[in-house]
């Protein structure tokens, strides 16, 4: 199942909203389109709202009437910064599309036409490579997993959260494509479900083994004896090894800490952000009231009732076992063993603080200390 594609100059995206009971998949012709995808978590993870956002910058390129390279650029500039508005705690997105802004800046090139097609092949790029580090990522986590193991995860950090594969169910897929005997804990996720809906869909899918639990039920499969390891996704790591993933993850490792279970962490060197020195430099994304005071359009609170809804929290690394990338398992002290790994050189996960303190730091100063968005 294809998470996005990018056909007949627009891109077809999986509307995550409508799983499991529909497929159905929605056509983005504008950048405008994508931004409001992303927005209402129609594309959804950390690596997929990355590549979708690539890919929203060509489609903002394509109807631009630019004579001159510098105009185009500033036009690009301000699509991106329009598509950086949507979410503002997953590091890919920024990181996505200042590497697209950086790419239309050094294209070597001066005719707008000619920028707009290394544009879309940096899109492409950046969709490619992401299948390829989540590959790496099942390499390296599957010598983790032991046979015969029993894993919980949280939230959806699968093929739908990303070019495909995934990052947490990467090193699951990967385990089950050892015919390791494993069987996966999927926490439903409250408020939206991502791991009712979609992990527990994703794996019933690939015939992997899986038993869903309400979020409250982790600490008692623990007890059981049930759980051998924990594995999640990341939507920013930080640069000492704070990780902010799902509301919930939280709770999760400090759950393994108390049944001394391990817990790791999977991502893609582009959610690294070597550029935050803590988990306490993340804004977290506060969402609709909505979603927490009902299900499926169904009211289930009373009417009127203050709701509190962040879309993250924040896990210290003191917590974290070990994280697994594209480039090997990262093992505490992590300040200087991520430091080793993604250094400030080249394209391995960073992206540039001027275009950061354009997205990320106005969003703060604009909104406070989080952001509506709307609700899936």
């Amino acid at each position: 199942m294809k998470t996005m594609e990018w056909r007949d100059k627009g891109l077809d995206l999986l509307d995550q909203t409508g799983l499991p009971q529909a497929v159905r998949y929605i056509r983005c012709t504008s950048a405008e389109d994508v931004a409001d995808a992303i927005r209402t978590m129609k594309v959804r993870g950390a690596p997929a709202i990355g590549a979708a956002a690539a890919y929203g910058l060509v489609l903002g390129t394509i109807s631009l009437e630019c004579g001159e390279q510098a105009e185009f650029i500033r036009e690009t500039e301000k699509t991106a910064n329009m598509l950086g508005s949507t979410r503002p705690t997953a590091v890919n997105l920024f990181w996505a599309l200042e590497r697209m802004v950086k790419a239309a800046r050094m294209a070597g090139v001066e005719k707008p036409a000619e920028i707009k097609e290394l544009l879309l092949k940096e899109a492409n790029n950046i969709f490619r490579e992401d299948l390829e580090m989540n590959k790496k990522i099942g390499m390296y986590g599957n010598k983790l997993v032991p046979n015969k193991a029993g894993i919980l995860t949280h939230c959806n950090a699968g093929a739908l959260a990303t070019a495909g594969y995934g990052t947490a169910l990467g090193v699951i897929r990967a385990a089950h494509e050892q015919g390791k005997e494993i069987h996966v804990y999927a926490d439903e996720t409250r408020p939206l479900l991502q791991g009712a809906r979609l992990t527990a869909w994703e794996l019933m899918q690939d015939s992997i083994p899986v038993t869903l639990i309400t979020d409250n039920m982790a600490g008692y499969v623990m007890k059981k004896g049930l759980i051998n390891l924990a594995v999640v996704g990341a939507d920013r790591i930080t640069a000492n090894g704070d990780v902010a993933n799902k509301i919930g993850t939280y709770t999760v490792a400090v759950l393994c800490k108390e049944h001394g279970i391990p817990f790791y962490v999977a991502a893609p060197g582009s959610t690294i952000d070597m550029g935050l020195e803590s988990g306490e430099d993340i804004i977290i994304e506060e969402r609709n009231p909505e979603e927490v005071t009902g299900i499926a359009g169904h009211l289930t609170a009373p009417e009127g009732v203050r709701v509190l809804n962040p879309a993250f929290d924040v896990t210290p690394n003191s917590l974290v076992t070990a994280i697994i990338t594209d480039r090997g398992i990262i093992r505490p002290p992590y300040k200087d063993n991520l430091k080793k790994h993604y250094n400030k050189e080249g394209n391995n996960g960073l992206y540039n603080k001027g275009y950061k303190a354009c997205t990320v730091r106005e969003t703060k100063n604009r909104l406070g200390k989080g952001t509506h968005a709307g609700s899936e």
